[in-house]
């Protein structure tokens, strides 16, 4: 099993900015690729980034592209969300998720991540 912990969400301005952190225990963190998925009231979740194994490759969804980084530090087991120039609708809960190990390339999909951290809220203020 894989624990996420997620944390740095909290209530902003439009035009500020956040970094969410999520800190994964429990097995290699190093070896499978992670995303970022968000989901607000009313809403389907919806893919946000996810970046592979070693965090040279990433994908961005085109609402966030440009405004939004996704890094990772495998020796701090740790995945972060960089997010600049905030809007209100980027108002949602944010997920950390993380692939099965070994599953070391990206997905843009939620079906193709098998372990989900618990979220953190993001608010964005007009």
């Amino acid at each position: 099993q894989v624990q996420l912990v997620e944390s740095g969400g909290g209530l902003v301005q439009a035009g500020g900015s956040l970094r969410l952190s999520c800190v994964t225990s429990g097995r290699t963190f190093s070896n499978r690729a992670m995303g970022w998925f968000r989901q607000a009231p009313g809403k389907e979740r919806e893919f946000v980034t996810t970046i592979n194994w070693t965090g040279g490759i990433k994908y961005y969804a085109d609402s966030v592209k440009g405004r939004f980084t996704v890094s990772r530090d495998n020796a701090k087991n740790t995945l972060y969300l960089q997010m600049n120039s905030l809007k209100p609708e980027d108002t949602a809960v944010y997920y950390c998720a993380a692939r099965r190990g070994g599953m070391i390339e990206t997905s843009r999909f939620a079906t193709g991540y098998d372990y989900w951290g618990q979220g953190t809220q993001v608010t964005v203020s007009s």
